[in-house]
């Protein structure tokens, strides 16, 4: 295995290691690095945003939900987590679409 992937395992994982202690700012900045080295990988991006979203840098999680859902628009979660990001920054009126797209691709779309 390179070394370079390596090192990206041993970070992300780190990076796993502060989400899980609630760290979530340090999780981040680990996270950050990642996420713009490596933008195909899904996984450092969507912790990043989860990341983002439990430290209360909504802003910056908004960023990024929106960005891992240009490059995947059907991700689940991401949907989930942008609508829940709307909705604490206080825009619900444009958290429904998502939701509703989320309630959706889980079969529970009600008319």
């Amino acid at each position: 295995m390179a070394p370079r992937l390596l090192l990206a395992r041993a970070y992300y994982h780190s990076a796993q290691l502060f989400f899980d202690a609630k760290e979530y700012t340090t999780a981040a900045r680990i996270l950050g690095g990642l996420a713009a080295e490596a933008p195909e990988q899904l996984a450092p991006r969507l912790l990043l945003a989860r990341a983002y979203y439990h430290s209360a840098q909504l802003s910056r999680a908004e960023h990024e939900l929106r960005a891992i859902l240009e490059r995947w628009p059907v991700e689940d979660y991401a949907q989930l987590m942008l609508g829940r990001t709307l909705e604490r920054l206080g825009r619900a009126a444009e958290a429904r679409p998502h939701l509703r797209m989320v309630a959706a691709m889980a079969g529970e779309f009600r008319e």
